[in-house]
């Protein structure tokens, strides 16, 4: 029988290992990295960020917004701490963004509470001494399809400068019939409001798309496709290969100094 494409634990031996490690790097940082846990961005226990800060003066500082994947329906902020390590280096506040789960939530919800995450920030983040006009994003899987609901149509002026989007999924209709049929049940309509394809994005944020050299074939297609996608709308797009890396491994990577993953990130937050 053929593996679904989709289904990432069939396709990444070490996906246990992996989980297991940056949960426990996750723990790493949240104990030596200076933060402020679980601020909230809304009246729901799912609506909170966790923010961390580069050592040093807090005052203007630019601001990275990290939007975890798990197909809209597993993991939570707190695996993804390990991120800060980068962002903070770079000299920027991380926010770590939570929200709620599908199938208890339909994407709409989802969606929402991101973009009043990104709200939350604009109003707020000077307080913590970060400066709203310098925010960039990034987001792995289902994280960067979430990233691109920040600077669709319907947030302009988006206030974002740069996203970094990792093994992201632009085109949800295949996921209809995928292993997630089952799990969260994506409808039709999710399909057309949602899938950043039919998107028109702020001609003005600048998108690195990304995705690891061992990827299954979808992700690799659907990177193209929405870089094409951005191109035709006059936005500044590159492309980038991680090399040897696979869905897994690249998010890995995000905060492990010296990684390509790594480095991508730290350019993106520093510029």
């Amino acid at each position: 029988m053929q593996k679904d494409p989709f289904r990432i634990r069939d396709h990444v031996a070490e996906f246990d290992d992996i989980v297991a490690e940056i949960v426990r790097r996750s723990t790493e940082s949240r104990a030596n990295i200076p933060m402020v846990a679980d601020v909230a961005y809304g009246p729901d226990a799912t609506e909170t960020v966790d923010l961390f800060f580069p050592k040093g003066k807090r005052e203007r500082l630019p601001v990275h917004m990290f939007i975890h994947g798990g197909y809209w329906r597993m993991f939570s902020k707190r695996d993804y701490s390990y991120v800060a390590e980068t962002v903070t280096n770079a000299g920027a506040i991380a926010v770590i963004v939570d929200y709620a789960l599908m199938p208890a939530v339909r994407m709409a919800a989802i969606v929402d509470q991101v973009r009043r995450a990104r709200q939350w920030v604009a109003d707020h983040i000077a307080d913590y001494g970060g400066d709203p006009g310098l925010l960039t994003i990034s987001g792995h899987s289902a994280g960067a399809h979430l990233a691109t609901m920040l600077f669709d149509d319907d947030s302009r002026p988006s206030g974002i400068k740069a996203a970094v989007l990792l093994g992201g999924l632009y085109d949800l209709k295949p996921l209809q019939t995928s292993f997630l049929a089952s799990e969260i049940a994506i409808t039709d309509e999710e399909v057309r409001l949602f899938s950043p394809i039919n998107k028109t994005c702020d001609p003005s944020v600048a998108v690195e798309i990304s995705v690891g050299a061992d990827e299954t074939p979808p992700f690799h297609s659907q990177a193209a496709i929405f870089a094409d996608h951005l191109e035709q709308q006059g936005l500044d797009v590159a492309r980038t290969t991680l090399a040897a890396a696979n869905h897994m491994s690249s998010v890995r990577d995000l905060g492990l100094a010296g990684t390509d993953a790594a480095s991508l990130l730290a350019r993106l937050v520093a510029a």
